[in-house]
C-alpha cells in the first residue's frame, strides 16, 4: 500500500478513492518485525483492510509515514488541542459563549485565563476576539475552550484584537502560514513588518503600522491562496513597487 500511496502523492484523489492493503503489508503471526503502517491524516480514513478518500484534495506524504489530503475546505470541525481565534457573543454568569466559525458556539469559563479568580475577573466584553484552545472537542459534548496552556499559562491565548483587521481564508492556506518553515510567511514579513494571528478556524488576524498596510497584506493573503509559487512572487514584487 505505501507503494501505491507514494505513486499518487501530488495527485487530485476524490472521495470515494481507495487504497487496498497487499499481502506483504499485513502483519504476520510468525514473523518477530511488524510492518509500518500508515498514519492517516484529514481527508483519509481507514476502513477494515482498505485505506478510503473522504474529502477531494491533492494527496501529501510526510516522512516516513504520515499521509494527509490538502483541500480548500472551509467550513471548520473543532479538534481538541487546536487554537482558533473566536468572537465572544454571550456573556452569562461565569461563562462565556465564543463563536469559532462552527455549527456550534463553545462555552469559555472566566477561570480559564492566566491569573483568573473569583476576584480578580477577566475583563472580556461581547464583541471581543479571543485566541483561545480546545479542551473539549466532541460531536456529543459542547465544545469548550480554554486560555491556558498545561501549565496554566497563557502562553500568548487571551482577549486581543485592538486596531487589527480580521477577516477568513480557506483551511490550506491557514496551514501552509502554519508550516514550521512556511516560506510565505517570511516573504510576507519581510513586504510588510506586521502582527499576525492565525486561527486553525480558517480565520486570520492582521495589525501593520499603517490601515493601507494592513488592507494590502489581507488583500494579498486572500489573492494568493489559488497562485504558483512564481505567480506569488511576480505578486509581492508588484506590491513591494508600489504597484498595487
Amino acid at each position: 500500500m505505501f507503494s501505491c500511496l507514494k505513486d499518487k502523492v501530488g495527485e487530485v484523489l476524490l472521495p470515494g478513492d481507495d487504497f487496498s492493503f497487499r499481502a506483504d503489508d499485513t502483519i504476520s503471526l510468525t514473523d518477530p518485525v511488524k510492518p509500518e503502517k500508515a498514519v492517516c491524516g484529514p481527508g483519509l480514513r481507514r476502513s477494515g483492510d482498505r485505506l478510503v478518500v473522504c474529502k477531494s484534495g491533492v494527496l501529501r506524504h510526510k516522512q516516513p509515514n504520515m499521509f494527509w489530503i490538502d483541500s480548500q475546505q472551509r467550513r471548520y470541525v473543532p479538534a481538541k488541542g487546536e487554537t482558533v481565534i473566536g468572537i465572544v457573543t454571550v456573556k452569562s454568569g461565569d461563562v462565556f459563549k465564543v463563536d469559532f466559525g462552527g455549527s456550534e458556539q463553545a462555552s469559555l469559563s472566566y477561570l480559564a485565563f492566566e491569573g483568573a479568580t473569583k476576584r480578580n475577573r477577566p475583563n472580556v466584553q461581547v464583541g471581543d476576539l479571543v485566541f483561545a484552545q480546545f479542551v473539549i472537542a466532541n460531536k456529543d459534548m459542547e465544545p469548550e475552550l480554554v486560555c491556558v496552556d498545561s501549565s496554566g499559562r497563557a502562553n500568548g491565548m487571551g482577549v486581543f484584537g485592538g486596531g487589527g483587521l480580521l477577516f477568513r481564508v480557506s483551511l490550506g492556506l491557514v496551514r501552509r502560514l502554519l508550516a514550521p518553515h512556511s516560506v510565505l510567511r517570511v516573504e510576507l514579513q519581510q513586504l510588510f513588518p506586521c502582527e499576525l494571528v492565525v486561527g486553525m478556524n480558517g480565520r486570520l488576524w492582521v495589525k501593520a503600522s499603517s490601515v493601507q498596510q494592513t488592507l494590502v497584506i489581507a488583500n494579498l493573503l486572500e489573492s494568493c491562496e489559488n497562485m504558483t509559487a512564481e505567480q506569488r512572487r511576480q505578486l509581492f514584487r508588484r506590491a513591494a513597487q508600489g504597484a498595487l
